[in-house]
């Protein structure tokens, strides 16, 4: 039944004005409210310093992060204008800080004063000053200091007044700005120090000979700084990056194109710069444009796609090394070798988005694929030995990629037949429901185990896999020792979703989708004693290696059996930790009665069984929520690594502590 509409009415349509187009809906300008939009915001005040420096106004840019979340971006560029405004007939640090779509980088394309710019929309410095809880700007220009206060996206004063202006004698000119991101517009404002560290590298990387320092205020109050300078700007980077272990040694090349995306468009100026070699043992790719680097890439990627894969092919085929009936390599096998950085420059740029991640520009890339073709066609001709070398690598990655497919495919139909899984899978009891939603699998510990479980199970809804002895270490084993595994293969088809791949020579094995799911929970259900974590363990880095989403949307769980057994008179308790036990035993006082140790899986009756481990309303699971990945990994790594005396140090001590955070599911 439609519902009653009747408070939707002419006066429900409403405008965003000022600061509330952004504090209100900051992910249309930032591409998120949470972390992403915060740091994109500092992006964009130190994209106004890299503007200025790029134009040779400055040779250093600061970047400070405080302890309490504020930012401070200082250059000793021009100084941005802020007094009055005769053509606007404002003041410009309205324009600049408190008008969205205003700036002085719209004219680039007709001798402006910015010819290659990050800035292009007008939008950054409002919009993170409309964001902000705070922001401070200071100005050196004409000989005079310019002082701006903001708080909560308004301007502290009068809008004659709210501007300083006092003469100096500091022979200096530049801009500084100090904000502190609202939390009342972003969901965190902790922007982690790797982020700011990785950004001044790569600005350094493409604006060779400019030093940006990085200043990170420490909880003792005191500022650790970090500079980053490439004198030759790329060039530097892909050495430092490749070292000595180059197949081919890193070169240079630049041009200079103009030209139009469409015909009724007006042209403009491109320039193109890279450098490249190929390696063995590294390989890298990276975009970049006017500075700001193009994650996910765009018309310069798609370029080199083209350009590269195109003039190595054409020179395999001249030189007569393809097999007979051998298709040709794929842009893959020259990715899996290539180490190259582009930084293109132009005077009109299509972003995707004001987040800068990606540009479309059909003249960028027609002109980049022409250019690439072109000079590494030149260079394999000029160069004999390297070609080759090229040419061997490359075919060597098609060749390796081709069977792996072959493997991935046998793999993957393997994996995915359409029969019954009681009638392939050795041992494996299904239950009844078909309904996914209500299905539970329980991984048992060996078939003693399974048989108990099984006669204990709620058929309608609980089914068991059984695994036989200790299954391999999926965290040291490579793909194909994994995937012969009987045991393992036996329960990817009880799971039924495929498997996920993160080795780019076997993408999609298994085609995971999790939809094909046949469970609403996973249980891995082991006996309570040092071999039963080894187990239980050893499944978890299985399901973390090779479905490790099962893991992080919450379909995985580890049943507990009880420690102890206590039978009193009247009632029997069931203990999972010694503290519980003690706890217990405090309750029932004088009572008399038996202490038992759990006995083992196998072993318990099935009353019990169902009691304790098997029933939604009594048994105790713990669901398994990766929150570190980086922490499970290296708990990982302790157990099933090659430190024997350190992994049986660290089972005796801690294997138990867990259980205090068992949890009724």
């Amino acid at each position: 039944m439609a519902k009653n509409n009747a408070n939707y009415g002419n006066d429900s349509i409403r405008q965003l004005k000022d600061e509330e187009r952004v504090r209100l809906r900051p992910a249309v300008i930032f591409g998120s409210d949470g972390l992403d939009g915060c740091a994109h915001a500092a992006f964009e005040i130190l994209s106004n310093a890299v503007d200025e420096a790029r134009q040779g106004y400055g040779k250093l840019i600061t970047l400070t992060a405080f302890r309490d979340g504020s930012i401070q971006v200082e250059d000793n560029g021009r100084g941005c204008p802020l007094d009055w405004n005769p053509s606007e007939k404002r003041f410009n640090w309205e324009l600049v800080f408190c008008e969205l779509y205003a700036g002085g980088k719209y004219n680039n394309n007709e001798g402006g004063d910015y010819d290659f710019s990050l800035g292009t929309n007008g939008l950054g410095s409002c919009a993170t000053q409309y964001a902000s809880e705070y922001m401070d700007v200071t100005v050196w220009r004409d000989g005079n200091k310019y002082s701006l206060h903001f708080k909560k996206g308004k301007v502290v004063g009068t809008k004659k007044k709210a501007l300083e202006i006092e003469p100096t004698d500091e022979d200096r000119t530049g801009t500084t700005i100090k904000w502190r991101p609202d939390l009342e517009v972003f969901t965190s404002i902790s922007i982690p120090h790797e982020w700011y560290r990785e950004t001044m590298r790569r600005q350094a990387v493409v604006n060779a000979n400019v030093t940006f320092r990085l200043r990170i205020e420490g909880d003792d109050g005191e500022f650790a700084e970090e500079d980053f300078c490439y004198p030759k700007g790329i060039e530097d980077y892909v050495l430092e990056k490749v070292g000595a272990d180059y197949l081919t040694e890193p070169f240079f090349i630049e041009a200079d194109r103009r030209g139009r995306d469409r015909e009724d468009l007006p042209d403009y100026n491109v320039k193109i710069t890279a450098c490249l070699c190929f390696s063995r043992t590294f390989q890298m790719q990276e975009y970049y444009h006017n500075s700001s680097w193009l994650e996910n890439g765009g018309s310069p990627e798609k370029a080199a796609r083209s350009a590269l894969t195109s003039a190595i092919d054409a020179y395999i085929k001249q030189q007569g090394k393809y097999n007979k009936n051998e298709s040709g390599i794929k842009w893959q096998d020259v990715q899996d070798c290539l180490v190259l950085v582009t930084n293109c420059f132009s005077t009109q740029t299509s972003y995707e988005n004001q987040t800068k991640k990606a540009i479309n520009n059909r003249f960028i890339q027609q002109a980049m694929t022409a250019f690439f073709k072109e000079r590494l066609s030149t260079y394999l001709i000029e160069n004999k030995d390297a070609a080759n070398k090229i040419m061997e690598q490359v075919l060597i990655n098609k060749r390796s990629r081709e069977n792996a497919e072959k493997t991935r495919q046998s793999i993957k139909t393997n994996l995915q037949q359409k029969t019954d899984m009681a009638n392939r899978v050795q041992k494996f009891i299904d239950c009844r429901s078909k309904d996914k939603t209500r299905r539970e699998v329980y991984i048992v510990e060996g078939d003693s185990a399974a048989g108990a479980i099984r006669t204990s199970r709620d058929a309608e809804f609980q089914g068991v896999m059984p695994v036989r002895g200790k299954i391999l270490n999926c965290l040291k084993e490579d793909y194909p020792r994994i995937f012969k595994s009987d045991v393992i293969m036996d329960l990817m088809r009880v799971l039924g979703c495929g498997v996920e791949i993160k080795d780019k020579r076997i993408k999609n094995l298994g085609a995971f989708d999790l939809d094909n799911l046949n469970w609403s929970k996973v249980i891995i259900c082991t006996d309570a004693d040092v071999d039963g974590y080894h187990i239980r363990t050893l499944i978890l880095t299985m399901l973390y290696r090779l479905v490790p989403t099962l893991i992080d949307e919450g379909y995985v769980y580890i049943a507990e059996s009880p420690l102890y057994e206590i039978n009193c008179k009247e009632k029997t308790y069931f203990a999972y930790t010694e503290l519980e036990k003690n706890d217990i035993l405090a309750e029932i006082g004088d009572q008399k009665c038996s202490i038992n140790r759990s006995k083992g899986l196998g072993e318990n009756d099935p009353d019990m069984m169902w009691l304790t481990t098997m029933n939604p309303e009594t048994r105790r699971l713990i669901k398994v929520e990766p929150e570190d990945v980086a922490k499970m990994e290296t708990m990982f790594n302790l157990l099933l690594g090659n430190d024997e005396a350190g992994r049986k140090r660290h089972i005796a001590e801690h294997g138990k502590e867990y259980l205090d955070q068992l949890d009724l599911q």
